[in-house]
């Protein structure tokens, strides 16, 4: 009698465990062998996961030109952002300089960041080929590559890189008396006895600045996606990449939109000119910044985007 009383208290017991089962493990959905796929992009060092294609370093020089030198420099030895360029022997000497030649065992690990993460204001923008191109060309800068060669997904992993065997994680990406990301202690107790502090953050708006609303490229990853709503001019510019050295009023890399409104105030075909500008890309007009050539948006999204600036680029 008594060990069916507790049988039959035992069964209640796990019954009760299921039904107050957490609601967070009601969320989402499987994802298909498709949508997965779409996420596994992820290259190793003996070529693995690089997609079949072909860039050489004539085509990777104009990619780079207009995608990347406005950030890295004309010969990929910007110090504002990582340099690219330079340095290949140095890190054992008293004077190390960690670049994309001087600092990577992998050459296939270029290629992979630059499809993930490059463009700045526009990742993944760049086709396979384009990729390919500009890895090349990257390589060609530090003199790892001729100038003739051509980058495809047999070649790529042959590539013998300067610091094949003394890759090491004992300093910050950028500096070699930076801070490694990479070797923290793990917490195993008492891990919230002190609050944590935050020690840094992104400008408030800065992704939104760079890439504009995120939400349309999560929506296929919703079960019911809202209806598509037409993005305003302003929305248009963030997604881009103008926000990344425009403001509405203030000069950051390049000038205001508003001062670009005013200075077009009184020309006819302010439009027109200002979109071959835009096309071209140059420096001078405002300064020394260089604007790279604007290539990949849309005539109808760039019309729009005009038409804001000039009538004052006022919020939406």
């Amino acid at each position: 009698m008594c060990s069916s009383r507790l049988l039959a208290l035992g069964l209640w017991l796990i019954a009760a465990s299921a039904s107050a089962a957490p609601a967070w493990q009601a969320l989402g959905k499987p994802l298909a062998a498709d949508e997965i796929a779409s996420w596994d992009i992820d290259v190793r060092p003996d070529g693995v996961g690089l997609p079949p294609g072909h860039g050489s370093v004539e085509e990777g020089q104009v990619v780079y030109d207009t995608h990347c030198a406005s950030c890295h420099g004309t010969f990929g030895e910007s110090t504002d952002y990582l340099a690219l360029a330079g340095g290949v022997g140095s890190l054992g000497t008293a004077t190390p300089q960690r670049t994309v030649g001087s600092k990577l065992d992998y050459a296939t690990t270029l290629w992979d960041y630059i499809n993930r993460a490059m463009p700045f204001n526009r990742s993944k923008a760049l086709s396979v080929n384009e990729v390919y191109a500009v890895t090349a060309y990257v390589l060609n800068l530090n003199d790892i590559l001729p100038a003739d060669a051509v980058l495809d997904e047999r070649s790529l992993p042959q590539v013998e890189m300067p610091n094949r065997r003394g890759f090491t994680q004992t300093h910050g990406m950028m500096r070699t008396d930076g801070k490694p990301d990479v070797r923290n202690a793990t917490c195993m107790k008492d891990c919230l006895k002190t609050p944590p502090q935050v020690s840094s953050a992104l400008p408030a708006g800065f992704a939104h600045q760079l890439y504009g609303e995120l939400s349309p490229h999560f929506r296929q990853f919703v079960v019911a996606a809202p209806a598509a709503v037409a993005p305003t001019p302003a929305a248009l510019a963030a997604s881009n990449g103008c926000l990344a050295c425009h403001a509405a009023q203030q000069t950051r890399v390049g000038p205001a939109f508003a001062d670009v409104a005013r200075r077009y105030a009184a020309v006819a075909d302010a439009p027109a000119q200002l979109r071959q500008k835009v096309r071209a890309g140059g420096s001078g007009v405002w300064g020394s910044a260089l604007m790279p050539p604007q290539t990949t948006v849309t005539d109808a999204a760039l019309d729009q985007i005009l038409g804001w600036i000039l009538a004052g680029a006022a919020a939406p």
